[in-house]
């Protein structure tokens, strides 16, 4: 594993975004963790995000494309740190956008989109904190596509869940990925977070002990995709 996305899974922990305990997800499930990317609020936290961000793209797509696409309201800070940090790290100058969840019916920049205009022949690298469903990429997917002739290269998230989307079978992020027709990659996934933990002090404390653990793997039986 990179020496970065290890640096990433500890961050995520000591921005307090990570967390295992039991929570309950929007899907009813019953979870032993979960992630908040609204947790990242410093400048620091936000620089280093899209640093990560930067480093997952570079590795998986390559820098061959023009625009970063962040889906409202999270993928909002996530596309202007992620293009801050491409040029910063790689030199690389991108444009962000976002879409609006409320289209704006006067001004310059009236629309449904914030941010840079999208033109025929963009490549488009889309940014998320994380997918369970896919339902932010089918509502914003039709408007990026709509808005030129525009080549979506990919999608990009913080994490990985591994368990089962809407289909019952793959995960959420292959499901994208066979739906759209574009690759979808991750920072890192669960595997890689559990492995890093396990057993593993970060402030004195252990994040993920044998419980907690036991906690992760059951979950797996029941909700762990079959890629």
């Amino acid at each position: 594993m990179e020496d970065y996305k290890r640096e990433f899974i500890e961050f995520m922990v000591e921005s307090d975004v990570l967390k295992f305990g039991e929570f309950t997800l929007k899907s009813g499930r019953k979870s032993p963790f979960f992630m908040n990317a609204g947790a990242y609020v410093t400048g620091e936290q936000l620089k280093r995000l899209g640093e990560y961000y930067a480093k997952a793209i570079h590795d998986n797509f390559g820098l061959d494309f023009d625009v970063v696409f962040g889906p409202a309201y999270k993928g909002i800070p996530l596309a202007v740190v992620t293009a801050i940090a491409l040029q910063e790290l790689y030199g690389k100058e991108v444009r962000y956008c976002c879409n609006r969840k409320e289209a704006k019916d006067h001004g310059a920049d009236a629309g449904n989109l914030l941010g840079a205009t999208l033109n025929d022949g963009d490549r488009v690298i889309m940014v998320e904190d994380v997918t369970t469903s896919g339902k932010s990429i089918d509502e914003t997917y039709p408007i990026v596509t709509g808005a030129a002739n525009v080549e979506v290269k990919g999608l990009i998230v913080s994490l990985n869940r591994m368990e089962v989307g809407k289909g019952g079978v793959t995960t959420a992020q292959k499901e994208i990925q066979t739906k759209y027709g574009f690759p979808v990659a991750s920072i890192v996934s669960m595997a890689e977070v559990t492995e890093t933990l396990y057993n593993h002090e970060i402030d004195g404390k252990v994040v993920i002990n044998d419980d907690i653990k036991a906690a992760i793997d059951k979950y797996y039986e029941q909700y762990g995709a079959k890629e």
